[in-house]
C-alpha cells in the first residue's frame, strides 16, 4: 500500500506564491505518474497537474503559467509550486499516485488514480 503525504498548504495572500509537498512511501514505483488534484467543499475533485515518468506535464487551463509541478525521484517527493495566486485557488489540495509500474501518460482523471493522501487546505485571501 502505497502511502502519501502532503504538506505546505496555509493561507497566502492573492497574488502570493506558496509550494506543496507530497511524500511517498519507498515502495511507490519510481515510474509511475502522480497528481495533483483539488476540491472546494462537496464539489467534484479536479485535477490540477499531473507528470509522468519521464517528465512530461499536464496542467488544468485554470492553472496553466501560474503552477508548476515537479518530482524528485530520489527522495520520492511531488510539489506543487503555485504562484500568482488567486482567491478561486482555494481548495483542499490532494496528491495521488497512479499505481503503475511503468506510466508514460499523465493524467488529470481522478479515477486513472489509485493512492491518495489526506490533503493539504490552501486558503488564498484577497
Amino acid at each position: 500500500q502505497v502511502q502519501l503525504v502532503e504538506s505546505g498548504g496555509g493561507s497566502v495572500q492573492a497574488g502570493g506564491s506558496t509550494r506543496l509537498s507530497c511524500a511517498a512511501s519507498r515502495n511507490m514505483y519510481v515510474s509511475d505518474c502522480m497528481g495533483w488534484f483539488r476540491q472546494v467543499g462537496g464539489q467534484e475533485r479536479e485535477g490540477v497537474a499531473a507528470i509522468d515518468s519521464v517528465g512530461r506535464t499536464t496542467y488544468a487551463d485554470s492553472v496553466k503559467g501560474r503552477i508548476t509541478i515537479s518530482k524528485d525521484n530520489d527522495e520520492n517527493t511531488l510539489y506543487l509550486e503555485m504562484n500568482s495566486l488567486k482567491p478561486e485557488d482555494t481548495a483542499m489540495y490532494y496528491c495521488a499516485a497512479r499505481g503503475v509500474v511503468i506510466c508514460t501518460e499523465s493524467s488529470l482523471r481522478g479515477t486513472d488514480y489509485q493512492y491518495w493522501g489526506q490533503g493539504t487546505q490552501v486558503t488564498v485571501s484577497s
